[in-house]
């Protein structure tokens, strides 16, 4: 039996020697030091990469004959503050103009959501002696790029302390309104740009006329590159043109009709804001006034520009012929 057994077991030994295959087994211990352990080759696991955030092109609101104006806002492309060195509006800042008509405006520490956007609100108002004759709440936010953009307007003309109308008055967003840019960023001579738009309603236009000159009223006197022109005129009102003047690290200076008649305003004083916004927005001040003194240090992103004379209001001039006419802040 046993040899019965043997006998097969031999003849597969021969039969695998024959063959010249020698098996071989090795224990763990005899593994190469030089081979890499499957850790070492696995591929690094991949990085989240933050999604970019869109931005606008230079002119954001271009003038487009024939083609419908419609923004697309995205909350995420706008910042919490308005430091364009041509339209600074810092809470607290105010500013008086005076000519046809007189005009106080202030930049409330109040806020507004319009599309998703915290705007700065900028309350403007138009006397006829000591009876105001029209009260407006302007809504502005600057995007990351430092464009200016204008997204409503809530504005009543009074007569005998009456509300006459409510004309011109629109939001972003309701009723098909759309915003537009007031101030751009990198303005070119030649830029066409819409400032609003409600069909019907508010449909200022403005274009960039020069990016130097020189400026001056009673508030001070202003040349050079630190001098920005532009025109604003409306489908609304063909027959009115106007024109705009403004000071790097103030703002509008004069506005005053082409055509249409002879209206005009200056800048009789103004006070940038309060020490505690300047900070906030990244500008510097110094010594800033309460408001009532003499004099009212602007400054710019740490460049110092020439004081400004305050004076107090002046009463007594006639109101607005029409609420387009010269007006200051758009």
């Amino acid at each position: 039996m046993l040899a019965r057994i043997a006998r097969p077991l031999t003849a597969l030994a021969i039969f695998v020697a024959g063959c010249g295959t020698a098996v071989t087994t090795s224990s763990p211990a005899s593994q190469s030091p030089l081979s890499p352990s499957p850790e070492a080759t696995a591929p690094p696991p991949a990085t989240a990469q933050p999604t970019p955030v869109p931005t606008f092109p230079r002119n954001p609101a271009p003038i487009v004959e024939g083609q419908p104006y419609v923004q697309h806002i995205d909350p995420a492309m706008f910042v919490d503050r308005i430091d364009d060195p041509f339209m600074p509006w810092i809470v607290g800042s105010r500013f008086v103009f005076d000519g046809t008509e007189h005009v106080e405006v202030t930049v409330l520490p109040d806020t507004k959501e319009i599309l998703g956007v915290q705007t700065t609100t900028v309350h403007d108002q138009v006397f006829s002696g000591s009876e105001v004759t029209e009260d407006t709440l302007d809504w502005y936010a600057q995007d990351a790029q430092g464009n200016v953009w204008y997204f409503g307007e809530q504005t009543a003309e009074y007569e005998s302390g009456k509300v006459t109308s409510t004309e011109g008055s629109w939001i972003g967003g309701v009723d098909g309104a759309q915003p537009g840019i007031i101030m751009l960023a990198q303005p070119a001579v030649g830029d066409s740009y819409r400032q609003e738009y409600l069909k019907g309603e508010a449909e200022d236009l403005a274009s960039v006329t020069a990016l130097s000159g020189s400026v001056s009223s009673k508030a001070g006197s202003w040349s050079g590159a630190d001098v920005l022109v532009t025109e604003e005129w409306t489908p609304l009102e063909p027959g009115v043109r106007e024109q705009k003047t403004y000071a790097r690290g103030v703002g509008v200076v004069e506005a005053h009709l082409l055509k249409g008649g002879k209206e005009h305003t200056s800048l009789t004083s103004v006070t940038i804001g309060s020490a505690a916004a300047l900070t906030r927005t990244g500008l510097t001040s110094a010594a800033l006034p309460a408001g009532s003194g003499p004099f009212a240090f602007v400054l710019f992103s740490g460049m110092f520009f020439l004081p400004v004379v305050a004076r107090r209001p002046r009463p007594g001039v006639p109101s607005r012929p029409s609420r387009r006419h010269t007006k200051p802040t758009g």
